[in-house]
């Protein structure tokens, strides 16, 4: 029997997975290019989660469907990069947000080991963070696609607070550790409490990674209330 376990490290909220890297670890059990990965509860830390498959994946903690996985197709138009020196003077010109909302995110979040992305507006409708990696995984990418994604949509978290509903990506190469990458995020629409938004890994002007998501507004209630540990 399959499974897999998503350590504290790589969380989202203070009590479930990172949505990207949760999405990563499940793309991996599925055999194609492009794979669409639908969050459908909270991915639990620390324990085993069984994987079913039989065409398509299941994630399951229990009885309870976590997620779900299949092949998909992923028609994008992708924005025009940004350099890595642009991206890092607009990230160096904004601090650290002392109110955000899950700031032991492994993606973007202030605190802990992870990436610590700094989603920033170019202007132009696009949002950028430079990400340097530090170590080189397939999951690693998804992460990287995830949350600059929730900054195109809800900037400033005007809308209350946005979780990763789905995700579906297309990761053609993996970068290197200390290569110079930029995420790019833009608006794609959406209504009610769902909205769309692309991301793209760019490494200078080549795209090594690219994803649509679905995000889903939400209540006060995901955010952390006690600070993560660092």
């Amino acid at each position: 029997m399959d499974t897999l376990e998503i350590a504290r490290r790589f969380r989202g909220p203070a009590t479930s997975g990172n949505g990207g890297y949760t999405s990563g670890r499940i793309a991996a059990f599925v055999d194609a290019p492009v794979v669409e990965v639908t969050l459908l509860a909270p991915p639990p830390l620390e324990r085993p989660l069984r994987v079913e498959r039989n065409g398509s994946v299941r994630v399951l903690d229990g009885d309870r469907t976590i997620a779900e996985a299949q092949p998909a197709e992923l028609d994008l138009e992708l924005p025009e990069p940004v350099s890595y020196a642009r991206a890092s003077a607009l990230a160096d010109a904004s601090p650290p947000d002392p109110d955000h909302p899950f700031p032991g995110c492994f993606t973007c979040g202030p605190q802990g080991d992870g990436f610590r992305l700094r989603p920033t507006a170019t202007g132009d409708g696009r949002i950028v963070a430079p990400w340097r990696p530090q170590e080189s995984a397939r999951e690693l990418v998804w992460a990287a696609l995830d949350c600059p994604g929730a900054f195109a949509v809800d900037p400033g978290f005007s809308r209350g607070l946005s979780v990763l509903g789905r995700l579906t990506a297309r990761v053609e190469e993996v970068p290197q550790v200390g290569d110079e990458c930029v995420v790019v995020a833009w608006p794609l629409g959406g209504e009610g409490r769902k909205f769309l938004a692309g991301t793209a890994v760019f490494r200078g002007n080549r795209p090594l990674a690219w994803a649509r998501a679905v995000w889903i507004v939400v209540g006060d209630e995901f955010r952390d209330r006690v600070p993560s540990h660092p």
